[in-house]
């Protein structure tokens, strides 16, 4: 139990991975997050409105199953597989995010003053999950798929646009934390 609730070292986690995206490929199948609420969507009726969403979802169900997979697996994470200690961050990390008003950095891996419900009903709470929401939905469809579908799948078949899209992620992603964090907190 002890080697389960440490992190996984990359030669474990990565060949793990390398073997599940070649069964993929092999069967034909692409692995990406966001291409099941295209399928959720459709299930629910919107083909009847947005030719978008008019496809056969069911060539899709297994993809399905990795969502629910994330669900219990988050689930068994949290309330069975959680490491109680402290997460070992770098003092100027601590030191930055203190200034930034997170109090206890490093105490949770999800801070309370992002994830609590006071945070979430506040405005600044609502705010930041609408406009983040509506630019995530926006960022994926613009992208052509997910973070995980690209950085995974795409890299994984040597796809350019993957590639492309991986970088564009990497300099959101700095963007994000260095410039847009500061202001937003």
């Amino acid at each position: 139990m002890e080697y389960i609730l440490q992190p996984w070292p990359w030669y474990i986690s990565g060949p793990l991975i390398a073997f599940i995206m070649f069964i993929l490929i092999y069967l034909g199948k692409t692995f990406g997050m966001s291409s099941n609420l295209r399928t959720f969507c459709t299930i629910a009726g919107a083909g009847k409105k947005t030719e978008f969403f008019n496809f056969d979802w069911k060539s899709q169900k297994w993809n399905l199953t990795v969502v629910l997979g994330a669900v219990i697996g988050g689930y068994i994470a949290h309330f069975w597989l959680s490491n109680p200690e402290d997460i070992a961050l770098n003092p100027n990390t601590v030191e930055q995010l203190s200034q930034l008003g997170f109090d206890n950095a490093g105490k949770s891996l999800l801070p309370p003053e992002l994830f609590s419900w006071d945070a979430v009903f506040s405005l600044k709470g609502l705010l930041i999950l609408i406009i983040g929401g509506f630019l995530v939905g926006f960022g994926t469809r613009y992208a052509g798929g997910c973070t995980s579908g690209h950085a995974i799948t795409g890299l994984s078949s040597l796809q350019i646009p993957s590639l492309i899209a991986v970088i564009g992620f990497f300099i959101g992603g700095l963007i994000m934390v260095h410039l847009l964090f500061p202001l937003i907190f």
